[in-house]
């Protein structure tokens, strides 16, 4: 077994519950701590808070698919994407702040 892998901190596949308001409905969203600081680290990128993020996520996903079947499960293939390079266009984010404003 690789070491990189099994010896890595217990704290960053932690679960841990935040609460998030999307469509004007508090719900609780459980992620591992590694998958938060991704996700803080992509909002900052995004010029908008976690939760702010998380939302306009949420709906435009929405807008696209119809639904969204498991969205903590999204929530981490869209840190995959993000580790695997994929970014935003300069368009994309500005669209993304208006529609969070």
């Amino acid at each position: 077994m690789c070491r990189v892998f099994a010896g890595q901190d217990p704290e960053g596949y932690r679960q841990i519950n935040r609460s998030i308001r999307i469509g004007g409905h508090s719900t609780s969203i459980q992620l591992e701590a590694t998958f938060w600081a991704l996700l803080d680290e992509i909002a900052a990128g995004q010029g908008l808070t976690t939760p702010k993020f998380i939302s306009t996520l949420y709906e435009e996903a929405l807008e696209i698919n119809g639904a969204i079947p498991n969205f903590a499960s999204m929530l981490r293939t869209t840190c995959a994407l993000y580790l695997r390079g994929a970014r935003p266009a300069a368009a994309d984010i500005a669209a993304c702040q208006r529609r969070a404003a």
